[in-house]
């Protein structure tokens, strides 16, 4: 292959690896999901975690509900190998539940941690944690704060939040968009697919790499052929 081809090759190595880079970064964040979550209804809300340090695992996991719009019901998924626990806060206006009765606080985290004998989310790795909730905040969508701990003692804080025209924040604030239909839901909001067309997350990094994979395939044959010539 001659310097031309090189040169040609190795740009795009270059703007794929560019366009790969943020696809890997953007898939590792904490995210939430929500499930049946209207405004007002009650649904369940998963958090996907992936592991994104190269020799840490994620050992511990703690989401902050809303303060403003409180939630007074949630039950937490019980996961084996992993140790739950429910904090409470004392409510300002004491609220009224389904049945009628006063209930004068609400959920204010939810965390979990490794049991012993757990090893935690290893890296390159993920699991998802659940949390059934309700009443949820009558509004197009919450903020839930997510600190991530990992077996090193480095905590990474899922709290920023996105500037209008400013870059994308580094660890950006899991939110979950509340839909009036009870429909899947997750932030940034889209149309969920058709039944069983749903596209995997790694169908787009796939594309690129194929595409890759064909740009060097021609600068080689190309090369080739002018041997030839």
């Amino acid at each position: 292959m001659g310097a031309r081809q090189r040169r040609v090759a190795a740009a795009a190595v270059a703007v794929t690896a560019a366009m790969l880079a943020p696809a890997a970064t953007a898939a590792a964040h904490v995210k939430v999901s929500g499930t049946d979550t209207t405004p007002g209804g009650f649904g369940v809300l998963t958090f996907r975690v992936p592991t994104e340090s190269a020799t840490a695992s994620t050992t511990g996991m703690v989401v902050t509900l809303p303060a403003d719009h409180p939630i007074i019901s949630v039950t937490a998924q019980d996961k084996p190998g992993w140790i739950v626990t429910v904090t409470h806060k004392t409510l300002t206006t004491p609220q009224k539940d389904d049945d009628g009765n006063e209930v004068t606080d609400y959920i204010a985290t939810v965390e979990w941690k490794v049991a012993p004998g757990n090893h935690g989310i290893a890296p390159n790795l993920f699991d998802t944690f659940s949390i059934a909730a309700g009443p949820l905040p009558k509004a197009p969508s919450i903020a839930l704060p997510t600190a991530q701990t990992y077996s090193d003692g480095t905590v990474v804080n899922w709290n920023e939040t996105t500037t209008a025209g400013g870059p994308a924040p580094e660890h950006p604030v899991p939110v979950l968009t509340l839909t009036a239909t009870g429909s899947d839901a997750s932030h940034p909001a889209a149309t969920a697919p058709p039944a069983g067309s749903a596209t995997p997350s790694w169908l787009p990094i796939t594309a690129l790499v194929a595409a890759l994979v064909a740009v060097l395939l021609g600068v080689a044959n190309l090369a080739v052929t002018r041997r030839k010539n």
